[in-house]
């Protein structure tokens, strides 16, 4: 265990804990075990902890193609798991499209005011004229009750027909190759973004970066594979891949860009 946490960030601890509770769960019980929705950086944690087992699998849904949020099973590898397995529920949301237009943010305020978790529910999907969005079974029917309004908006929320597409998540990840001197926060932004260490020190302390949807004011902050970065008014990054280092000991490192919605 120890071995396998130096991996990790020191703040990641907790998380790790309890991925090895799981892991216990499933042996001892020998059966599956379900998680809540987690973000990249959870699963690719999930998937380098239960993977050192040859007992153990991982499987992950979130319904919509490319999920970001996703739940994962833990089961033993004789089991099969089935799409029923991972509880999910998906809602779409009536409003009077005509007047106003709802954005990701207020969805996901409104889900949160409901004093939900927010491992509760998975991604939400928006358009100009609809909203999709996921949540775990077990508050799907508390969800579909009390979420009936979204700011000074009143709205109603059912159940998805089959019928009915599932959104398409139109962000276009665009593939970018890389070297960098070392896997700093500073280092990556100002390498990626094409902006002076300065200016990328400034935003990091200017609170206006985010590594996996928390804010980070460290300049020398570590970044790891499966991160998400994003930066204010700069779109968002992935970190994909580390593909090792050059003559000159620099890391080539594989990226995924995603510009800023104008």
């Amino acid at each position: 265990m120890e071995h396998l946490i130096q991996h990790f960030r020191k703040d990641e601890q907790s998380f790790i804990e309890q991925v090895v509770g799981w892991q216990h769960e499933v042996e001892d019980r020998y059966a599956p075990k379900l998680t809540d929705f987690l973000d990249p950086r959870q699963r690719f944690i999930v998937a380098s902890i239960i993977g050192q087992y040859d007992t153990l699998k991982t499987a992950s849904a979130g319904l919509f193609d490319d999920a970001e949020r996703q739940r994962m099973l833990v089961y033993p590898t004789y089991y099969e798991p089935m799409e029923e397995d991972f509880q999910l529920t998906i809602f779409t949301i009536q409003y009077p499209t005509k007047f106003v237009q709802l954005r990701h943010p207020d969805v996901l305020g409104a889900l949160l005011s409901l004093g939900l978790d927010r491992g509760k529910f998975g991604d939400i999907r928006v358009n100009d004229h609809q909203v999709q969005f996921v949540v775990a079974n077990e508050v799907a029917e508390y969800v579909r009750l009390h979420l009936t309004g979204i700011g000074k908006v009143k709205v109603h929320v059912e159940s998805i027909k089959d019928s009915e597409p599932l959104l398409q998540n139109e962000d276009e990840w665009l593939e970018e190759f890389h070297t960098v001197s070392s896997m700093r926060l500073d280092v990556i932004i100002s390498t990626v973004l094409k902006v002076s260490r300065q200016k990328a020190q400034a935003l990091i302390t200017g609170k206006k970066v985010r590594v996996n949807w928390t804010e980070r004011d460290s300049v020398a902050f570590e970044l790891h594979e499966g991160d998400i970065l994003s930066v204010r008014g700069s779109g968002r990054v992935k970190i994909m891949m580390t593909e090792g280092r050059t003559k000159k000991d620099k890391i080539r490192l594989q990226i995924g860009r995603l510009a800023p919605k104008s």
